[in-house]
């Protein structure tokens, strides 16, 4: 849907204050049902929960293709966030369950393939548009096609980890053991660099160090294409050095790099120093909703408030980005980016350290198991 925003505009007659309102209403559409989600995953699990939520992902952006009003807009993109917010958890807690079930770190290569997706969406996006389809018929196909793909794949679906149902069971799966707060931090910072970078690179990399448009565009690609490649190595990294260990080292890297864009003398350089900024954040948040799955019986209510945690600062980032740019300069309030790096290292020090004899595929639960 992103590349389409300014057609969305034209459809409906749109300001940049209505698409922003829009955005918003999506965004916390997600946020609120992902902070509900630790009972429902408690008793539903995450297959059920993928085999209704994402169908009705895909109808509520039908119901976006086709509202015709600005009223209406925001109560389908109301709609849409909570749908997606229900799925992101239940796709979490669905990829804890399996690398539970391989006994192997697989995680990052999952939020990979979301890269491919967005990579892929945008692409796609870029050939509808070539092709003359409007608004509408883009997003309608989007959904029928995908309303039989999430058919068939929801058979593969593992069901969740059986757990034990006594009062005093009950009672620690409603009760989260802090760690799965300080991951809930950690996420939160990940994706507070990723949501301020995404939003705000092309700005700067044409209004501060005076790239042209065309050019300032290529920074949001490079961010994922460097996201991709850490996600893709992630796995096999962590499992020779552990997941401590390596959000340590990705919080250095995301400081050192976002420092080198801040204080680069030209455009190139810092769009090439994008690509390392998306190697270092890209395997933040998919550790953060790993090991916080990991940390109890059933990973559905953990992962969901890991997420929640995380998700607002994929809302908040870019909005304390525009009000810090006012009040100093856009260069300034993106400093905050490197500010968040160190943070995501500082909190990983206080993550329990795995055992030294533990197997690469009982990582994520000996690391964690001090504190559950």
């Amino acid at each position: 849907m992103t590349v389409r925003i300014p057609a969305l505009s034209d459809k409906l007659g749109l300001s940049e204050g209505s698409i922003g309102v829009t955005l918003l209403v999506w965004g916390l559409g997600a946020l609120v049902t992902m902070q509900s989600m630790r009972g429902v995953m408690t008793r539903f699990g995450s297959r059920s929960i993928l085999r209704v939520g994402a169908p009705l992902c895909a109808a509520a952006l039908a119901l976006l293709a086709w509202a015709p009003t600005f009223p209406s807009l925001l109560v389908a993109a109301g709609l849409f966030g909570m749908a997606f917010g229900a799925v992101d958890v239940a796709m979490n807690a669905q990829g804890s369950t399996v690398e539970r079930a391989y006994g192997r770190p697989l995680m990052n290569g999952m939020h990979a393939g979301w890269c491919v997706g967005a990579i892929s969406a945008g692409l796609l996006g870029t050939a509808a548009i070539a092709a003359g389809l409007s608004f509408t018929a883009h997003l309608t196909l989007v959904a029928l096609i995908s309303l039989p793909l999430l058919a068939f794949v929801s058979r593969a679906y593992l069901p969740d980890p059986v757990v034990a149902v006594g009062r005093e069971a009950r009672a620690r799966r409603h009760r989260m053991p802090p760690v799965v707060y300080l991951l809930g931090v950690i996420a939160f910072c990940a994706f507070m660099v990723e949501g301020t970078v995404a939003d705000w690179n092309g700005l700067y990399l044409r209004d501060v160090l005076g790239a042209p448009e065309a050019l300032a565009a290529m920074g949001y690609p490079i961010l994922e294409a460097g996201m991709l490649l850490g996600r893709l190595a992630g796995d096999r990294v962590r499992a020779r050095f552990g997941a401590r260990g390596m959000i340590i080292t990705s919080g250095l890297v995301t400081a050192v790099t976002f420092a080198v864009v801040l204080t680069a003398s030209t455009p190139l350089v810092a769009i090439a120093a994008m690509l390392f900024v998306g190697v270092g954040v890209a395997t933040v948040s998919p550790m953060a909703m790993s090991l916080a799955g990991a940390a109890v019986d059933n990973p559905g209510p953990a992962i969901a408030q890991t997420g929640a945690m995380g998700y607002a600062g994929l809302l908040l980032g870019p909005v304390i980005i525009g009000f810090l740019s006012d009040v100093a300069t856009l260069r300034t309030a993106l400093a905050i980016a490197v500010l968040l790096g160190v943070l995501i290292a500082l909190a990983a020090r206080f993550l329990p350290r795995p055992g030294r004899t533990a197997a690469p595929s009982e990582t994520s639960e000996r690391e964690l198991s001090m504190a559950a």
